[in-house]
Formats: C-alpha cells, structure tokens, sequence
C-alpha cells in the first residue's frame, strides 16, 4: 500500500494485520424512509430536466457496469443476511468481507477498536388498569413459517442499543413523537410529567433524542411504537395484507435501535474524540446515553397501552400539533389515567467489546490523494438485508467489479480505500473510531468519501451529497439504466426529486468524514407510496422479504452497484478532481436565503453582513479556481493541475477551521450538521440557526463571525 512519504508509517498501521489475516476466514423504515424523511433537506441544483440518451462508457466503465450481477448480488445478500451480526458479534463477516476484497486483488485487513456497548439480557411491560386488570404485551415478534430468520434460535430480541437499564412503575403519558416541541405543548397544557412513564411513536427525531427529551423532563422510562399512520396507503385498514402475505407492515414488527443522543457526538460515548483501544482511558458517558431505561414495542402492543388514556387529558386532535394522531383505532389522548399504569423493567450488560472494521486498499499513481467507500455490515437482526446489507453486497460487488480492472493492470489516479464498518447502529461507532485514528493521514489525502448503507428497500433512487459532488453525482446518473425500466438512473430520479439533491445531516458513516472537511454523498433506493412497508430494524427485514418485496431480481442492487462503481471511478480515475465549486457557491445562498427567513421569522435583530461578504469572496475564489482549472486543462500544465487538485482536496478543511458548535465541539462543519433536536435531519448554517431559534443572539452573532471566517478559510485554500 503506498500513501507516500508522509505517510509510511500510517500506511503499515492501516494494513498492519494483512499478512496476519490472510489465511484465515470469515449500512435509519430505511433511508429513503425514515431516513428520507427525516435528515434529508433537498436543495435545487439545476433547473431543467431528465432529457437525452444514456451517455456512452468509455471502455474501463463498460467493464465496471459489465462485471456486476444481480446473481452474485443476491449470493452475497443471502451470506449477510443468514448469522448474527450485530455489533461485536461479527467478527467472521468481518474477515468473509476483507477475504473477498483479497480475492478480488485488493490489500485487505480486519483493524479492531475496543469499544463500550450494551446487549439485552431481559425485560419487561405490564400495563394495569385502575380496577386491576392487566396486560402484558409479547414485545417480540411472531415466528412466520414463509421467513425462515424469523425463526432461528439466535435471533435477536427486541431492545434499545445504549438504553439504560432499570424498573419504573408509574402513570403514563402519550407524548406523540418526543420532540422538545411536543414536550413544550404538553406543558402548555398542564399535563404532568415528572415522575410518569412516556409512549411515543416513532417518526420525528431520532430515537435517542425521545427518550433524551423524557429523561430532561423527569420521566422515568420511554416507550416507543410504530404507528401504522406512517406508512401511507399500505395498511391492513386498507385492505393490504400483511407481511408474509401481503405488502403492508406485520403488525407484530418492531424497530430495534439505538437510543444514543446522536446530535451531540456519534462514536464510542467513552472516548469522545479519540480512537478506542485496550488502554484508551474512558470518560463518562452520560452526556449521551440515557439514563432512563426505554424499549421499543409493536404497534399491535401499543393499542391497548394508548386505549387505555382514551377519554383522559387531552385528546389528540386537540393537542394541535404535527403528526400527533396516527393511524391506530385509539384518541391518541396524552393521559395520564388516574391509577392506570405501567410496569417497565429492562436490564442490560455492559461490555467493553472488540468490533472490528474490514479495510480494503488499491493504491493510486498519487499517493497524497484518497477516495474513500464505505458501508455499514452491523444489523440489529440476523437479516438486515435492506439495512444494511443490501450496501454491504454493493461493497462487495463494487470491489469484484474494480478487481476485473485491476487483473487488467489498471491503476486508479488516486488511492481507492473499501471500508465495512462495524458498530454503526451503536452510534457510527465504526467509522468514527476509524476516522479519529488516521485523522492526520485523511486531513492530508482525503478527498471524498461515498456512503452507501440502506442500498435498497424499494425502488426509488435518492442522493444527498456536499456541493462539489454534485455535478459528477448528477451526471454519472446519466450512465446506469435503472431496473429493467429502459429508463436511466438520471432519468428516474428527476421524475422524483426534479433535481434536487438532499443535504447531509447525520444517522450514517459519512458523519465523521463530513464533520472533518471531507466532503461526502450517501445514496440509496426506498419504496415510495405504493411500495410494500419496508420493516426498518425488524426481524422483517430478512433476505425473504427483500427477495419476495422489497427488490425481486435484485436489480435495484444492480443499478445501485453500477451507479457507485462508477462514481467511484470517476472520483479516482482522471487527472483532475471533477468537483464543481461554483455550485458550492450557489448551494451558499440557498442556505443564506434560509438563514434570513428564519432570522424573520423570529422577529430577530442580527447583522448578518460578515456573513454576506463572506459568500461574495467565497463566490469570487470559486470562479478563480474555476478558471484556473480550465488553464490547467487546456495547457495540459502537471503542475497547474496538481495546484488545482490540491485546492479541491483541501478547500472544504475550512469550513471545520472554527472550532465546533456550542456543547457538541464534535459537529465542527459550521455550513451544515444534524439539528439539535432531529438527530438525523440537517440544519444549514447550525450555528447561527440554532441560536437564532432559542432567541440567544449573543450567541447567534458570535456565530456569524466564525462561520464567516470558515468561510473565509476555504475561500483562502481556494485562492489562486
């Protein structure tokens, strides 16, 4: 593996295990779900149209596209999707994944992190009416003879990843998704909430940040449900059978996850900051893990927990606020009902606990330059074969595709690093552990990094990226058909998103990377409104589902496989960086326009002019460099070219030059990060946003000036 001379000695750490390895054997509904639906923000990046033919390959793409196979994708799916893998306990996919980047001629190894999680061990609920009359729900979901995962020995039970451990009897208190506006209404009403157990549903923020807001409003335990009013037109109310036998959702199925508060920092709670080894010391954790114990249940279990406040406090449709009321024959009332209530017990084991990264390296003619693909192969269940697993066979074909070229005595521009993290539903754990060991290699090389992690759970596809990928996202779209539909990618996708590609925010591994100036895309397809309920952390989502539902064939994984082959490729093959930095600036004022509605909208006194003179150099060092890169290009000038690649490469390292953001110094990009209360869903220029939105305008003017100078900085890298 060659990184160059700065770097030999990262470059022997990285693949320090290589020989070791050898002969031994062994990626938030989804994305386009809840995912979709909550952290992604579209922005406009084109006027215009899904027009023309599917552009023309040049020959090393043709045996890119070529090389990849729904056959092979639904093997490797089968394989993901057939053991336990939840975090730490994979160590022998971890190895079957580096073993396949070695098959296909790829330096491989396994690198481990030792790290803080927690497993169940066993809980409990029971809800007692005021006469005494009880119910205790099931909490685990049927067995269906059609799903065969369904019902190993091994699998997995139903439980909180990170949730505290702990007993609380207690009324109870219906308090719609958990938001802290949501809290804010209860109390607006004169609901009690100290001392009471919370039911929330699921939709909103991420999890963590439910049971974080009932913790911070003195409840004693969460319990979160899926409500069948989020899943559109597909219900059994509307006459859809359920899984096995039909598209709609089993009403037996519950969302696993983590209940980490993600907005403050993702990775390891016990070394915020730096990488977890044997000997790291560890820090406290409170500041983001609960210390209120939750569990999530089914929404067949929930009914009768929220028939139970019917006719007590306020009813749902009087409380007036967004998604409040789903779909279940219930008032959706907040309570509590005098004498009614529940007995929640959970108890989980603490372990600091091997994971284990497989990492994939092809060196490039460049050494100081580094393109980075990663996925996520931890799943809360023995399948996952949407989440993440339908990512982890892209991976795996996307690697056997690059392997044909290499066999070819091809070599990448740039180096090419295969990354399959462990731990991401923990809280990123993997990938940001990774990323805090070789920050100082990464802030040298770095020059993207493409996330793949629900690569598929329907058929409709979807990018967010940072700016400068824009362009060449867009544009590689115009290269893969989509399905079998005749259509390309590009084509399919403006239908959907009219150009529009989402912001970045949080809930996948691209985080880390981001939030160190390394500029990122995630991508996926999801079902849309029509399309069977994808079970998001459900036993459910099994290899049988996806097979049967979710993407018969496997071509939705085919076109995901070639559309990431070939952005990665196009990333690592050519002589100049294609990223396009007068849409950086454009992005800019979008988020400036959004900055200054909101600053309206709360009546606000704050002078954004730094800010605005800020975008205006940044907007004249885009155009320089544009200018300057098409000097390069025309004179054919090595030197000119590296200037311009090194400016691309670096310029985003700018905008994390100030520090952080208040009381989470981990989000350190100050053009976007996850908001506060979402977790998953950004929020443009955060810093002053948030501050804005809390009426701190100390605060909020503070924070102008440093997002001015970030912007500033990268203007500075950028000029010429």
């Amino acid at each position: 593996m060659r990184y160059g001379a700065k770097s030999q000695a990262l470059s022997a750490a990285l693949l320090f295990t290589t020989t070791a390895f050898a002969c031994q054997n062994e990626r938030h509904s989804s994305r386009q779900v809840i995912k979709r639906q909550e952290r992604q923000v579209p922005m406009r990046l084109m006027d215009g149209g899904a027009d023309g033919p599917k552009l023309s390959l040049s020959s090393d793409e043709s045996v890119l596209v070529e090389s990849i196979s729904n056959t092979t994708l639904s093997e490797w799916s089968y394989y993901y999707t057939h053991g336990d893998h939840v975090a730490g306990r994979n160590q022998s996919m971890a190895q079957w994944t580096a073993d396949r980047f070695a098959e296909n001629g790829i330096n491989s190894s396994v690198v481990s992190y030792s790290v803080y999680l927690n497993y169940p061990v066993n809980k409990s609920l029971t809800l007692t009416w005021a006469n005494g009359t009880t119910f205790e729900p099931s909490l685990e979901e049927a067995v269906l003879s059609e799903d065969d995962t369904s019902s190993y020995p091994n699998r997995i039970p139903t439980f909180h990843g990170y949730s505290a451990s702990g007993s609380a009897t207690a009324e109870f208190v219906y308090v719609g998704r958990g938001q802290q506006v949501d809290f804010e209404r209860l109390v607006e009403l004169g609901v009690p909430l100290e001392g009471k157990i919370a039911i929330a549903k699921y939709g909103g923020p991420f999890r963590g940040l439910k049971v974080k807001n009932s913790q911070d409003h003195g409840l004693l335990g969460t319990i979160i449900f899926t409500d069948p009013g989020d899943d559109g037109n597909v219900t059994e109310a509307n006459g859809y059978a359920a899984y096995p036998d039909g598209p709609a959702r089993n009403p037996s199925s519950v969302q696993r996850g983590s209940v980490q508060f993600l907005s403050t920092y993702p990775g390891d709670p016990t070394t915020p900051g730096y990488p977890s080894k044997p000997d790291s010391p560890r820090a406290d954790k409170s500041p983001v893990v609960p210390r209120i114990p939750s569990i999530p249940i089914s929404y067949q279990d929930a009914i009768p927990i929220l028939a139970a406040l019917d006719g007590y406090g306020t009813p749902g449709d009087a409380v007036n606020r967004t998604n409040w009321v789903g779909a279940l024959n219930v008032s959706y009332s907040t309570g509590p009902a005098p004498g009614t209530t529940l007995s929640l017990s959970n108890l989980m084991d603490d372990q600091i606990t091997d994971i284990w990264d497989a990492i994939g390296v092809i060196n490039g003619t460049n050494a100081e330059e580094t393109i980075i693909i990663g996925n996520h192969r931890d799943a809360w269940i023995v399948g996952g074969a949407a989440d993440p697993n339908s990512g982890s066979a892209v991976l795996i074909e996307l690697s056997k595709a690059f392997g044909k070229l290499l066999a070819q005595g091809w070599k990448p521009k740039r180096n090419i690093v295969l990354a399959s993290w462990d731990a991401e539903e923990y809280g990123l754990v993997g990938s940001t552990e990774w990323v805090e060991e070789y920050i100082p290699w990464l802030a040298e090389t770095a020059v993207s990094y493409l996330n793949i992690d629900v690569g598929t759970s329907g058929p409709h596809p979807d990018i967010s990226a940072t700016p400068e990928l824009h362009t060449i996202a867009i544009e590689t779209m115009k290269k893969v058909l989509w399905r079998d539909t005749g259509r390309t990618l590009y084509e399919v996708w403006w239908d959907e998103f009219e150009g529009e590609v989402g912001v970045l925010g949080s809930g996948s591994d691209y985080t880390a990377f981001v939030h160190n100036g390394i500029g990122s895309i995630d991508m996926g397809s999801g079902p849309g409104a029509g399309d069977p309920i994808y079970h998001y952390h459900s036993n459910f989502d099994s290899y049988h589902w996806m097979s049967t539902y979710g993407d018969p064939g496997f071509l939705s994984h085919k076109s995901m496989a070639q559309y990431l082959t070939l952005l990665a490729y196009n990333l690592a093959a050519p002589d100049l960086i294609p990223f396009d930095l007068p849409n950086y600036s454009t992005q800019l004022e979008t988020y400036y326009k959004t900055l200054t509605s909101t600053i309206s909208s709360a009546s606000a006194d704050l002078d954004t002019s730094a800010l605005r003179d800020a975008l205006d150099e940044f907007a004249g060092r885009t155009t320089e460099v544009k200018a300057l890169e098409q000097q390069a290009q025309q004179t054919g000038d090595s030197n000119l070219l590296t200037l311009v690649n090194n400016k691309y490469r670096d310029f985003q390292r700018g905008f994390v030059s100030q520090g952080g953001l208040p009381n989470r110094t981990f989000y350190k990009h100050l053009i976007f990060a996850p908001g506060l209360d979402t977790g998953y869903a950004p929020t443009t220029f955060p810093g002053i946003t948030e501050a804005v939105e809390a009426g701190n305008l100390t605060l909020a003017a503070e924070f102008v000036k440093k997002t001015a100078d970030a912007i500033i900085a990268a203007g500075n890298i950028l000029k010429t």
